[in-house]
């Protein structure tokens, strides 16, 4: 078995794209997976959603935050796994093997792994490939050209991962990886889609 990966949504009153993250996660092969999701006290059926899930959920909390990253560090607090990754509501992972690709892409033991990104609609169809391509070779010094790998395809060691600075409104996710980057010794590019991210 793999390194346990600690997958994160955050979500607020977003039920229907909520079931395709949880879906997403429901059918993956990997099988050492915590789910987490961060509810911001959704008020339509949001609840009902996780809680018809709730075998395929390690853990969930319902209740009023000061914005997405103030959601998403309570995330990482409730993570245990040895890896974290976000799937925001809406965002799936590319197929069903995918984290058993990642984990079986290199025998080394990486702080990060990372791939490519494709954009899909709410009914799921591919819009294309992200617009910035990530670099072959990823360091804090390819994020001068902007967030050069999209926060959803890219899977960082928990112990180097740092809180989000919640005065950045925007910027915040950048900052993070930018972050994460600089503590990384072993960057792995996968060489693989890792993610679907709801446009």
């Amino acid at each position: 078995m793999g390194p346990k990966v600690s997958i994160i949504t955050v979500v607020r009153n977003d039920a229907e794209n909520l079931k395709n993250t949880i879906k997403s996660i429901k059918h993956n092969s990997y099988r050492n997976i915590e789910y987490i999701i961060i509810d911001g006290a959704s008020h339509d059926c949001t609840i009902e959603i996780i809680k018809s899930n709730e075998p395929y959920i390690s853990k969930w909390i319902s209740e009023p935050d000061n914005g997405l990253y103030h959601a998403m560090n309570k995330g990482l607090k409730m993570a245990a796994g040895d890896y974290v990754m976000f799937l925001n509501a809406g965002d799936i992972l590319n197929n069903d093997e995918v984290l058993n690709n990642v984990f079986s892409s290199s025998a080394n033991e990486a702080d990060i792994y990372y791939g490519e990104t494709i954009i899909i609609n709410e009914q799921g169809k591919e819009i294309g490939m992200r617009r910035l391509k990530t670099p072959k070779i990823l360091s804090w010094r390819s994020m001068k050209n902007g967030m050069v790998v999209c926060h959803q395809s890219i899977i960082v060691k928990r112990s180097i991962v740092p809180a989000y600075n919640t005065k950045f409104r925007i910027a915040s996710d950048y900052l993070w990886v930018l972050q994460c980057l600089k503590k990384a010794k072993v960057i792995i590019n996968t060489n693989i889609t890792i993610s679907r991210f709801l446009d």
